[in-house]
């Protein structure tokens, strides 16, 4: 749980909203703890922090994998809990820009014409396919209940 590695003294580029469109400004920004001074100074509350801050990614990205199957914004929370992580730990901020870049590349993709018609033309054949079966099922066997209600 060290954020004090290695990794602090490489400089990562963070990806603007003009730079993903292909512009070719970016900010820099040092990996490593955002902790305030005064706990960086102290290993002791340096130690607390980090699991302090542990903890609470922790229990949000819990709760982010709890909403996968119940309702709510589960991958949100998740992202969530990732930059709660990335605040203090430079594995966290690697992960959360990797996951970050691969986003933006995914709804670029998204965007292409050829693929949204081929998606579209999909989704189509397959709800066509489903309301022929469903036509199918219903003409053969008609409409079941699971209960027997006499009155």
């Amino acid at each position: 749980m060290n954020a004090e590695n290695d990794n602090q003294n490489k400089v990562a580029v963070t990806v603007t909203a003009d730079s993903a469109v292909g512009d070719e400004r970016a900010t820099e920004r040092k990996l490593g703890s955002r902790a305030p001074e005064f706990i960086r100074k102290s290993s002791f509350l340096r130690l607390g922090w980090q699991v302090g801050i542990f903890v609470v990614g922790l229990a949000v990205i819990g709760a982010g994998v709890a909403m996968l199957v119940l309702p709510g914004p589960g991958w949100l929370v998740i992202f969530g809990g990732m930059a709660i992580w990335a605040t203090e730990f430079a594995w966290a901020q690697v992960v959360l820009r990797w996951t970050r870049r691969k986003v933006t590349e995914a709804a670029q993709r998204a965007l292409d014409p050829k693929v949204r018609r081929r998606n579209v033309i999909l989704t189509t054949a397959g709800l066509v396919i489903i309301t022929a079966l469903a036509g199918i099922y219903l003409w053969k066997f008609g409409i079941v209940v699971p209960w027997k209600i006499k009155q």
